[in-house]
């Protein structure tokens, strides 16, 4: 048995080395080697290469590191943490083949970066190593943000910045909070009351919703979705809000209030997203809406929710990833992904059309797509805990996300009714089926595979990997007949209401009304009134102190220049005051 070579660290190191390899070609075979390397690392780990799962502490010994009276563990291998670590590592390496063509080296340093600390975050074992590669995972989808250029992307980029510190001051505060009163520093299950003796765990829990990008701590995530690159947005897609709803998993498991605030948040992103003008940033409201069911799932804190809530996130990251490709592959050609600037794609972009459609499927549920089997355990999950509210909302907001994301974004995007797109994007295209790069496509293949084999056989290696046995059985005849109903009426009632489902040019502020209206309201007033204020009292003033500095040279000079309306008496009270001054001022 020898020493565990960790995934996550080897990925953000080998990083680094990319902007010295001169030649393309080699450039490129090394950004799939490397990954790569890190999921042969966790085949061998499964194999028992390194020993036996859960635990093999002779081949970690090199991942314990002293810091102050504690020790940081840098791995945790059990079958929770490979889950994630394989789905991260999958997924990043077919962004990274999506994202071949990028010339900018620095964004590839940066998504590696984001993919190894991701994966890193993933096997930490304490609160402070997790919070550490959690801020590195941060400040590398800042500058994937940033990439763009735009003034848009930076303005987002900072938002994102500003929003990931507060969750990482929140996270670090209840840590300490948390060591000082018992002296443990693992990354496990919290005590959860009401009052002050669990204000800690309060500060936890809002630093982990902050990061999973719950409702209504969520408004920094579709402003960075629909603003970053082409390529560099699907890695701070993947991985961000994952990471934690893992923390969440492992730290809050059976809390109430988790059940509710998912539910709310699952149902409150459709409504949001139902006036999106841009296909990425309604990608985004509905990956917020899926964080709704993992939280969830978290909140019912059974066997089955905690399988739902992981087995979610998994499908999650898969066909989140295909419909950010699809929508992107649209931005790449065309150079624009709006709804009311598209139409009359499908002639030219026919493979990624339907590759799209695969993650379209994926996230409404559709029968035989991943994201029917990971949805129908939590929506079972609320059902055998006899939550009926939640049952029902849960089961209404998979029509919404039907709706949307496989039928008004294809629809808007290729279709339209159109047989040609607009005529400035026409010029961008080549007569020929399919105008995206080879790469992206590769790329989307990947997880639209996935989406298929995890849907159609989900038995083995998907359930063989969650973290406890699985005893549920997706395809029952009601489940299928029931939820296939309600896709086929919603179907034919959105095609019949088509031309009301097209996009308008509208920008959705949601829960940044609470802080954008209020706050330019502010600014407004700062700039108009009260500077038109501030330069009167100026302007007032400095004609105080001309009459007070002539009262003290002459006094009747003084006298002439006050207006009559102020009176005698006020300008005898302001020559009295500036005689006073003028004896202190002699005095000192």
């Amino acid at each position: 048995m020898g020493d565990w070579i960790h995934p996550g660290v080897l990925i953000m190191l080998g990083a680094f080395l990319v902007p010295f390899l001169g030649n393309r070609k080699v450039k490129q075979v090394y950004l799939i080697l490397l990954p790569s390397a890190g999921l042969v690392i966790l085949l061998l780990t499964s194999m028992g290469f390194f020993g036996a799962i859960p635990a093999f502490p002779g081949a970690l010994h090199k991942w314990r590191i002293p810091f102050l009276h504690y020790t940081l563990e840098l791995g945790r291998i059990d079958k929770m943490s490979m889950i994630f670590a394989y789905v991260y590592v999958v997924i990043g390496i077919a962004m990274l083949i999506f994202a071949l063509r990028e010339k900018n080296d620095w964004e590839h340093v940066s998504a590696l970066i984001h993919i190894g600390s991701s994966v890193s975050a993933i096997f930490a074992r304490d609160l402070f190593t997790y919070i550490f590669f959690v801020e590195i995972a941060t400040w590398s989808a800042v500058f994937l943000i940033w990439f763009r250029g735009t003034k848009t992307s930076k303005a987002s980029g900072f938002r994102y910045f500003l929003w990931h510190v507060v969750a990482g001051g929140f996270l670090l505060a209840g840590s300490i909070m948390h060591v000082q009163t018992t002296g443990s520093i693992y990354l496990d299950l919290m005590p959860w009351g009401w009052g002050w003796p669990y204000l800690a765990y309060y500060f936890m829990m809002i630093g982990f919703l902050i990061d999973a990008g719950s409702f209504p701590v969520h408004s920094w995530l579709p402003d960075a979705y629909s603003t970053g690159g082409v390529t560099s947005v699907l890695y701070v897609t993947a991985f961000s809000t994952k990471t934690g709803i893992y923390g969440l998993v492992r730290c809050f498991p059976g809390v109430e209030l988790l059940m509710w605030l998912g539910v709310v948040t699952a149902v409150v992103a459709l409504f949001l997203a139902v006036l999106e003008n841009d296909a990425r940033r309604l990608c985004g409201y509905h990956i917020i809406s899926q964080d709704g069911y993992m939280i969830c799932g978290v909140g019912i804190g059974t066997y089955l929710g905690i399988l739902g809530c992981v087995s979610h996130i998994i499908s999650h990251i898969i066909y989140s990833c295909l419909l950010l490709m699809g929508a992107s592959t649209v931005l790449s050609v065309t150079g624009t992904c709006k709804f009311t600037n598209t139409g009359g794609l499908y002639k030219y972009m026919r493979i990624s059309f339907w590759l799209y459609l695969i993650g379209g499927f994926s996230i409404s549920g559709m029968p035989y797509f991943n994201g029917f089997v990971s949805k129908s355990m939590t929506i079972e999950a609320a059902e055998l805990i006899h939550q009926p509210i939640v049952y029902l909302l849960l089961e209404g907001a998979t029509v919404g996300t039907f709706l949307h994301t496989a039928v008004k974004l294809p629809y808007n995007l290729w279709f339209q009714g159109r047989d040609e797109p607009p005529a400035d994007i026409r010029v961008k295209l080549k007569d020929k089926p399919e105008n995206t790069p080879i790469n992206m496509l590769i790329g989307m293949t990947i997880p639209a595979f996935l989406c298929v084999y995890m849907g159609v056989y989900p038995y083995y290696p998907f359930y063989e990997m969650l973290p406890y046995p699985v005893d549920f059985v997706p395809y029952t005849i009601t489940r299928v007949f029931s939820i296939s109903q309600m896709f086929v009426f919603t179907f034919l009632a959105a095609w019949y209401l088509r031309t009301l489902i097209r996009g308008t040019p509208t920008y959705t502020l949601d829960s940044d009304w609470l802080g954008r209206v209020p706050g330019y309201a502010l600014v407004s007033f700062c700039r108009g009134p009260l500077m038109a204020f501030g330069a009167f009292l100026d302007r007032s003033m400095l004609k105080v102190a001309d009459v007070a500095i002539t009262a003290v040279r002459n006094p009747g000079i003084a006298l002439k220049m006050t207006p009559s309306a102020i009176g005698a008496g006020v300008t005898i009270i302001v020559v009295i005051f500036s005689l006073l001054a003028a004896i202190l001022m002699k005095g000192i």
